[in-house]
């Protein structure tokens, strides 16, 4: 495959002439004009010669065993190659710990094919191969399995009592905290107080790119690995433990992702199906998952939580309880950290947190953009409404006059913490002094009018990463690294880091990612890539740069021999393949100054190409390998956000609409203020889906979701969203990564659905504590 394939280059939109891509302008993304014309590929569209097809045969009963499989009927067909199933799949790894992923949670993970057992419904049970796609289809329609059923329970309300605390085995995960004071004693002599239990559903990802892969397998043994991943060296570790193979043995190429939100995080069964094939086949395999097979693997998991919040007259609390049930899997320990946040977010001297597992017989849950916050933070920010309510305070002063400028919890100062100026720049912006504090009091002709707002927070993740900058002669930045972009921007983030290190335009800047051949990295998610890769690639091109000025001195001519390496590092920009001084007293202008002014040309300059002939180079390089410092270990370090919503109610009908959403963020640096704005928005627009749509419906006698369908699973298309206006504050952080930046992939959401709920009460006066709230649960509003 050619490398340049999977490279970003800029949109024609994206060039200007001696455009500077200084971090925090809002440039348009640099592989927009790959995806418009469909130049990018992903991974269930890479050719290759002699490509056969696989369609997986789902499971209809929840738990139980195969008694029987007939595939004759498939086999007989002209066309299909191989019916795999456990009684004929090829040997494969027989310690749990080989199909451990790197996120995996504690317990045995599920194993494709591994034996007759039935843990789930919607489990593969076979995997038929055909020359063509469809006639998989049809052969895998033929595919007879007779199942001995057993008693499943899939629902979570029937087993709350049965939960259990979680198993410490998954990395990763903080459990609650011990207990401070004594949360019930000081809730019952509260003088105001709220105590309500909470739920939510199961949600899936749904990504607009279904999960699929092409395996490319080559005479010499060795397999190419096209794979829809959130973590290209995650999924190649699982498939060489798996398949007994050497890391030289598997290439994973990943280089455009649609969509993931953290069904990526781990390798999906279609993968190692599709490994299994191609190895007996040795021909290349392709494997997609239809729609309905999208709702057959990891979700975000139902909670049932009890929140309780005791306060002063004044509003101070002095008590918190925040408990949450979740569901796993039988046979692994999924955990979300959804009630950690409620400690640290309020002060109180009395504080109480809980998590328990219950296990269903369903697939382990994974990871869902922002888990556990978004469940989490729905439940206690609707608490906190609940309480303004029973003290007749608004809710944004509650808010404020239990603002912890520490982190109550760990103990530590904040790294940097902005909240307060996202609730006052929000609440200007949004409006807020507007409201009229009753509940259905507002209302503009036969629809009632409600302003609700929540807090949002999500932990500011750093983790180690390797980036590869490689400056050609012809003046182009390379930069490598083996991260993904999942439609995050990573592209055009790490383009404009580099840019802006080395003074330089961005349609000069050439990012490669999404290839385990490349420099490592970890996997996208957390919101952690650009402060982890974009904080390595920030490093490695302000080394480059101390390199490239010391070459000038060296051998760059009278124009630079007389000259600071240091001062000419700060000093030097790069441009149309030449190194140049930026300002200067004589010669054209070129390029504008950081307040916009235009700035004198130097007449020292050099061809990238001359300076590296001279030192006898082919190109210059760094490659750095970039850990969180240890000094981040003396703070909490977050990401905060204030949430304000605006709803409309159908005083008749129930009927609710989303007119509005204010979130006003504060992330440290913004790289790209553009891209950081779509994904606070996308962000919102998840958070409306939760509110209002998004709901797995199960028929718990038959273990199965129904609605397994974009026309039954309900989701937020244009006509349901509003206005959404992303506001950044501003934040300085000197101790969160060398960029200064916080991810904002996951703070969108986050609060949005308990800002929605609370404008809802505000609007009807009726507190709906199950998500979604649909039509059913407004119909009987009550009088005023």
């Amino acid at each position: 495959m050619s490398t340049d394939r999977h490279l970003a280059t800029p949109a024609a939109a994206a060039r200007a002439p001696h455009a500077q891509a200084r971090i925090g302008a809002p440039l348009p993304r640099v592989d927009a004009r790959s995806k418009v014309t469909g130049a990018a590929r992903y991974a269930a569209e890479f050719p290759a010669a002699g490509l056969v097809h696989g369609v997986v045969v789902n499971a209809p009963c929840a738990r139980g065993e195969i008694v029987a499989i007939d595939a004759c009927a498939a086999q007989a067909l002209p066309g299909v190659l191989l019916v795999l199933t456990h009684e004929n799949r090829p040997a494969l790894a027989v310690d749990d710990a080989a199909w451990k992923d790197q996120i995996a949670p504690g317990g045995k993970p599920f194993r494709p094919l591994g034996d007759a057992r039935i843990r789930y419904a919607g489990q593969p049970v076979a995997l038929v191969v055909a020359e063509t796609h469809a006639l998989a289809e049809y052969a895998a329609s033929l595919v007879r399995v007779r199942y001995r059923s057993e008693p499943h329970q899939t629902d979570l309300g029937s087993v709350l009592r049965d939960a259990v605390m979680p198993s410490l085995e998954k990395g990763g995960f903080e459990p609650p905290p011990a207990p401070r004071g004594d949360a019930y004693e000081a809730l019952a002599h509260a003088d105001a107080r709220t105590d309500a239990f909470y739920s939510t559903p199961v949600e899936f990802h749904q990504p607009m790119e279904p999960h699929g892969c092409t395996v490319v397998p080559s005479a010499d043994g060795r397999f190419t690995v096209y794979e829809k991943t959130q973590g290209v060296r995650n999924t190649q570790r699982y498939l060489m433990h798996v398949f007994g193979l050497a890391q030289d043995r598997v290439r994973v190429i990943s280089p455009f992702v649609g969509g993931a939100f953290g069904s990526g995080l781990r390798p999906q069964y279609h993968l190692p199906l599709a490994m299994m094939a191609a190895r007996s086949l040795r021909r290349p395999v392709r494997v997609s998952l239809t729609r309905a097979q999208m709702f057959t693997f990891g979700h975000r998991p139902a909670s049932v939580q009890h929140v309780a919040l005791g306060a002063r007259r004044d509003g101070r609390l002095e008590a918190i309880i925040h408990e949450a049930v979740g569901e796993t899997s039988q046979f692994e320990d999924f955990t979300d950290v959804v009630v950690n946040w409620a400690g640290q977010l309020y002060r109180a001297d009395h504080v109480l947190l809980g998590y328990k597992l219950a296990r269903l017989d369903v697939y382990t849950p994974i990871d869902m953009r922002a888990p556990g916050a978004a469940q989490g933070l729905f439940a206690l920010e609707c608490a906190m409404d609940e309480l303004a309510v029973t003290l007749g305070m608004d809710p944004l002063e509650l808010r404020i006059r239990n603002y912890s400028v520490d982190d109550p919890q760990k103990q530590r100062p904040f790294s940097s913490k902005a909240l307060l100026e996202c609730y006052a720049q929000g609440a200007e912006r949004f409006g807020w002094g507007a409201r009229v504090a009753a509940p259905r009091s507002m209302r503009d002709g036969h629809e009632l009018v409600g302003y609700g707002m929540a807090t949002g927070i999500w932990e500011a993740l750093q983790t180690e990463a390797s980036v590869r900058a490689t400056l050609r002669a012809d003046g182009v930045l390379a930069l490598a690294s083996a991260t993904a972009d999942i439609g995050t921007g990573t592209y055009t983030a790490i383009s404009q880091i580099g840019a802006d290190a080395l003074h330089m335009p961005i349609e000069d800047v050439r990012f490669t990612l999404g290839d385990t051949s490349l420099p490592d990295a970890p996997i996208e998610g957390g919101s952690w890539t650009v402060a982890s890769v974009g904080s390595a690639a920030w490093v490695a091109c302000r080394q480059l740069r101390a390199r490239l000025a010391q070459l000038l001195v060296e051998h760059g001519g009278v124009g630079f021999a007389n000259l600071d390496a240091d001062t000419l590092s700060e000093a030097l920009a790069i441009e149309r393949g030449e190194v140049r001084l930026r300002g200067g007293t004589h010669g054209e202008t070129h390029g504008d100054t950081e307040d916009g002014a235009p700035q004198a040309e130097s007449a020292a300059r050099i061809a990238i190409a001359d300076l590296l002939e001279r030192a006898g180079m082919k190109t210059l390089e760094e490659q750095v390998t970039l850990k969180p410092d240890a000094q981040r270990s003396r703070y909490s370090l977050a990401t905060h956000s204030a949430v304000f919503a605006e709803v409309r109610v159908d005083e008749s009908l129930g009927q609710v609409r989303v007119e509005r959403v204010v979130s006003a963020v504060a992330a440290g640096r913004i790289v790209n203020a553009a891209t950081a704005a779509n994904q606070v928005a996308g962000g919102v627009v998840w958070g409306i889906g939760m509110a209002l749509h998004e709901r797995a419906q199960f028929d718990h006698a038959l273990g199965r979701v129904m609605n397994h369908n974009l026309a039954d699973y309900l989701m937020p298309v244009n006509a349901d969203i509003g206005d959404i206006d992303v506001l950044f504050v501003d934040e300085h952080d000197d101790v969160v990564n060398p960029l200064g930046a916080k991810g904002v992939g996951e703070i969108g959401v986050v609060g949005v659905a308990a800002a929605i709920a609370n404008a809802i009460y505000h609007a009807t006066g009726k507190r709906v504590r199950a998500l979604p709230i649909t039509l059913d649960s407004l119909l009987e509003v009550p009088s005023p």
